[in-house]
């Protein structure tokens, strides 16, 4: 019984529950002060262009992960083998947003089936729902619960990966962590992106593994071209090559992770105990219909593919209501933007309005599914959302509550915890048609700033719910030992419905705002007909279900100025995506072509044969 499917029996006391948690939501489901973006920018290139391949592609948010997953598809490997390439490489490049230290999910079509694997952490058994209360029963600073072992959930990616590889790998496990050890050994040059984000963040110094590492001897960043080598993980990947992730969550690998965690100033409960008894868990993927592709996201704990396939399917209503509102004829129009092109004001304010009634749905429905029934098949059903979509008029609604589906236990209060997220994405199609979309993360840049043989815990447990409970009503998405906190990790793929065939592999990172840019991405691509690099390209944009939200500098003064008059409350901020996307097309010779793109908000970079 997959996602789309679950059904949930309202009982008599479910009824009053329902009433006075919506009652609470009115409330307080927007929130109104949100985080700056998770992670700096590197600047907006303007030097992309779509790749274009015949056989395999690959895309990460670095050229050196890219190019580890080209390497493996010229020998041959799969999709899964591409993207196991890449996480490694990441880990040693890219430490700030993803890593063996962390969690993923996994989107995967093995050219018969599609697959959702749920890499995310989990909380030691020995996690409390008062974890990130303070001692007047308060909530914490989120630095003060980020930095340390307190926020360290048990690991989950390499778990994930192994047991997608199991079903999919078509290389040896101990090749795919080749790029990485030797770039461990031999080093890498310091990006701009990687000295910027070092020289921002003050908690370095704290750590004297990471200050050793990232750091001169006077406490100085280590400078952009600096080569960085890193022996201690390329011990720790060979021996994961040679044991596989055993060598992860048994042994003295495991034992020093543990020790790190709870000797910490700022201890967390991690255990050997919770390493070894960590388990990946394959899902039923999210897939919903939307006009004439079948779109495919992941379930929960994750609120992405929920929450992308009710925009999506929000702006089908809205064009079966009035054609008028059809979001397919509102392509971009030029501007002065890097991308040379922007969304309409009509657009963005569809777009956006539907945004605002997701997000409301999220901070009150979706938690971990094993721990609180989730109403998915309400939440995407095409009669609710219709319901929804009648909601949305000429002029914002501002702030959105969340409604009632059919078939639900409620989430009893709305979660308005911090947003902050940082994460990575990587994007493949091999050989054999074969695809994969996986968006990976630490959570905060850095994570908990715990540094264990060369890589870097994460402060996962930052995702849940700081407050357990609101006026008596417990938060779906609080703190319980075992439970994966929610997500907004959207990897995502999408296929044409009457075929059949794999058309996009999509993904990105950047907290809560993924929603934004994926929806943004899929419309672009699926709509607006734009290629691949155009759609990542063009100015992010989207709610939250607070301000209408517009990326700073790259919107005309027209167009801000329409917003205006709709009633949209504008809030321009960095919006600091990592899109990858390949896109797959057969031609009426049958000749398939692949076209990809990188966000030019990122180092990252889309290889292809």
């Amino acid at each position: 019984m997959n996602g789309v499917q679950r059904v949930f029996l309202i009982s008599r006391r479910h009824l009053t529950v329902i009433a006075t948690a919506l009652a609470l939501a009115a409330c307080h489901t927007a929130v109104t002060e949100l985080p700056p973006a998770p992670e700096l920018g590197s600047g907006y290139r303007t030097d992309l262009s779509t790749r274009h391949a015949e056989r395999h592609m690959a895309a990460a948010a670095n050229p050196l992960a890219a190019e580890a997953g080209r390497e493996m598809l010229r020998q041959g490997g799969s999709a899964i083998d591409a993207a196991i390439a890449m996480q490694a490489v990441l880990t040693l490049v890219e430490p700030q947003s993803s890593g063996i230290g962390g969690g993923a999910f996994i989107m995967l079509w093995d050219g018969q089936k599609v697959h959702a694997y749920d890499g995310r952490e989990t909380a030691p058994a020995g996690a409390t729902e008062r974890l990130f209360l303070n001692a007047d029963g308060t909530q914490m600073a989120f630095t003060d619960a980020q930095i340390g072992g307190r926020s360290v959930g048990t690991p989950g990616v390499l778990r994930a990966l192994e047991m997608a590889h199991k079903k999919s790998g078509h290389l040896q496990w101990a090749k795919l962590f080749e790029p990485a050890i030797r770039l461990s050994e031999q080093g890498f040059a310091i990006s701009p992106r990687l000295h910027s984000l070092i020289a921002a963040d003050r908690f370095i110094a704290q750590s004297p593994e990471m200050a050793a590492y990232f750091l001169n001897a006077d406490g100085s960043p280590k400078a952009t071209g600096t080569l960085l080598k890193n022996p201690a993980l390329a011990a720790v990947f060979k021996r994961i090559a040679k044991e596989g992730p055993d060598a992860l969550y048994h042994g003295p690998i495991a034992d020093e992770i543990a020790r790190k965690v709870q000797g910490n100033r700022n201890a967390g409960s991690l255990s050997v105990a919770d390493l070894k008894s960590y388990s990946a868990k394959e899902r039923a993927p999210l897939c919903t219909d939307y006009k004439q592709w079948k779109v495919c996201g992941m379930p929960p704990p994750s609120s992405g593919g929920i929450a992308v396939a009710q925009i999506l399917g929000t702006l089908q209503a809205l064009e079966t209501r009035d054609p008028r509102l059809a979001i397919a004829p509102m392509t971009p129009i030029k501007s002065a933007s890097p991308a040379g092109l922007e969304p309409t004001p009509e657009a963005i304010h569809l777009i956006a309005e539907a945004g605002r009634l997701a997000f409301a749905d999220r901070a009150l429905y979706v938690a971990d599914a094993d721990f609180t029934p989730v109403p998915v098949a309400g939440l995407v059903a095409p009669n609710y959302l219709a319901q929804r979509a009648a909601l949305i008029g000429e002029r914002s609604m501002g702030v959105a509550k969340p409604g009632q589906p059919a078939g639900v236990q409620v989430a009893y209060a709305p979660d308005r915890s911090p947003l902050r997220i940082s994460t990575s994405q990587v994007v493949a199609v091999d050989d054999q048609g074969g695809a994969v979309s996986m968006t990976t993360t630490v959570e905060a840049a850095f994570g908990s700033h715990v540094m264990v043989q060369g890589f870097l815990l994460n402060n996962q447990m930052t995702d849940f719910s700081f407050i357990p409970e609101e006026n008596g009503q417990p938060v779906a998405n609080r703190v319980q030992p075992g439970k994966r906190p929610r997500s907004a990790m959207a990897p995502t793929l999408v296929f044409d419905r009457q075929t059949g065939e794999l058309l996009a592999t999509v993904g990105s990172p950047g907290g809560s705002q993924i929603i934004e840019y994926v929806s943004k991405s899929l419309v672009a691509m699926l709509d607006w007909k734009l290629d691949p690099q155009a759609a990542i390209s063009l100015p992010n944009f989207g709610s939250r279900n607070g301000a209408t939200e517009l990326e700073t500098g790259l919107f005309s003064p027209a167009l801000k100025q329409a917003l205006k008059d709709k009633g949209h409350a504008l809030s321009e901020i960095e919006m600091t995506s990592g899109v990858q996307a390949i896109v797959r097309t057969r031609d009426g010779q049958g000749k398939v072509s692949l076209s990809g793109g990188a966000d030019p908000r990122r180092e990252g970079e889309a290889l292809g044969d």
